[in-house]
């Protein structure tokens, strides 16, 4: 019976690791990943529930400077996020001095007097000893509830870290339903996988231009029918995506289909259409139908 809840924001600067931690520490996909920065573009909420504890991490978008309107939104849910907790996990690589983005954080932890973990991610590319000076360099500089080496990718380190967060945890109800993972829509959580097969096929700044929207969905006779737009910001990009012969939108659908059918539990028929939306990321009501509400 969960008798605590906890609510965890999973901050860090682009790529070090903070959707894959997200889904690791949840047992299931709620968050995409890439290799590509900025991946995650809105707070994503992920749910576990461990003995009588209910802990819900938000992950958040890698604090970066922003270029766009919709980079300036990015950067607003990170601080706005901070602000919503009840802890802060401040993940790191483990590198020993403390980067422009991690002392920006910082600075907003001791501004809203945050009680914050230091999560040291990626433990599995270094050497054991070398996590000393890291964990030396951040200690110096903040007086954290926790620090825990974890590697994200292996799951090495999880069960601690789980074990310290639910010390954190506070009499309450729970606040998801038991078996609830996410709070995403199905829409949304297809969108996003979409979006993921297109992070990790393009390259460049082709990616980073992109939406998806689904336009349609309809059961027929077991079979979930989804029309996908995926919007770009030029005509090149357009060709790029599409591909010689339409190859590369094929290969886009057939990664993404497989995914989409685990989440539905059902057959699937996709279709992908490419759009061109010039600018988008510029123009307020744009953010917002695509589902980045700049209010936050």
């Amino acid at each position: 019976m969960i008798t605590k809840t906890g609510i965890f924001s999973v901050v860090g600067r682009p790529n070090v690791g903070k959707s894959t931690l997200t889904n690791a520490l949840c047992g299931s996909k709620v968050a995409i990943v890439s290799d590509k920065p900025q991946t995650t573009r809105t707070r994503i909420t992920g749910v576990l529930n461990r003995d009588d504890c209910q802990m819900i991490f938000l992950d958040t978008p890698g604090l970066h400077k922003p270029k766009t309107r919709l980079g300036d939104y990015m950067v607003k849910v990170i601080t706005d996020t901070v602000t919503d907790v009840d802890t802060a996990l401040l993940l790191v690589e483990p590198v020993a001095r403390i980067g422009i983005p991690e002392q920006m954080l910082l600075d907003k932890i001791k501004e809203y007097d945050l009680p914050a973990v230091l999560v040291i991610n990626k433990i599995d590319t270094v050497e054991k000893e070398t996590l000393l000076a890291v964990i030396a360099a951040y200690t110096q500089a903040h007086q954290f509830e926790a620090v825990v080496p974890v590697s994200a990718r292996t799951g090495d380190g999880l069960d601690i870290l789980v074990e310290e967060l639910q010390k954190m945890c506070f009499e309450s109800p729970q606040l998801f339903p038991d078996g609830m993972v996410s709070d995403q829509p199905e829409r949304q959580l297809i969108a996003e996988i979409i979006r993921e097969k297109l992070l990790l096929n393009l390259d460049k700044e082709v990616p980073h231009g992109v939406a998806v929207e689904i336009e349609l969905m309809k059961e027929e006779n077991g079979v979930e029918h989804i029309s996908a737009v995926i919007y770009c910001e030029r005509k090149t990009h357009k060709g790029i995506i599409i591909g010689k012969n339409g190859a590369m939108l094929k290969k886009v659908g057939a990664e993404a289909r497989p995914e989409i059918e685990d989440l539905l539990g059902c057959k699937v028929f996709l279709q992908l259409w490419v759009k061109i939306k010039e600018d988008w990321r510029n123009h307020p009501a744009q953010i917002r139908n695509f589902g980045y509400s700049e209010e936050g």
